[in-house]
């Protein structure tokens, strides 16, 4: 779920947030694991303090990656858009290269003297004016 305010971290990619969730868990376990687990009140607000802090986190990272461009989309959709995209690129490039075979053949058929000049008839680019006149 996208929050209403901008995060901080919302045109890069935070890394210390999603690297911050493999200790936060691992702490939450260490504290189940004590040999005295959740007897006294303060191993009772330990665990309940890195347990809600491991929640927030999660959720942080959570949103983050749900706002992500293209996070909506399965990993199959994902593979089929790519291998369209292949697919795309592959014929945009044998297009470039019968182009460009073209425009080759054309260049040495074209002018066979290029410095020869070529007669302009003025009245053929002239506009004709309404009426018939000039």
């Amino acid at each position: 779920m996208a929050s209403s305010t901008t995060p901080e971290w919302s045109n890069s990619l935070p890394t210390p947030l999603f690297e911050g969730l493999l200790p936060k868990v691992a702490v939450v376990l260490e504290l189940t694991q004590k040999a005295e687990g959740t007897a006294t009140p303060m191993a009772k607000q330990a665990l309940l303090q890195a347990t809600n802090d491991f929640k927030y986190t999660l959720a942080q990272a959570k949103d983050y990656a749900s706002t992500l461009a293209g996070g909506d989309i399965l990993v199959e959709e994902q593979d089929t858009v790519l291998a369209m995209l292949e697919i795309l690129k592959q014929h945009k490039q044998q297009q470039l290269i019968q182009f460009a075979s073209e425009v080759g053949s054309l260049s040495t058929i074209a002018i066979p003297n290029a410095s020869s000049k070529m007669e302009v008839d003025s009245t053929a680019s002239t506009p004709f004016a309404s009426g018939g006149q000039f």
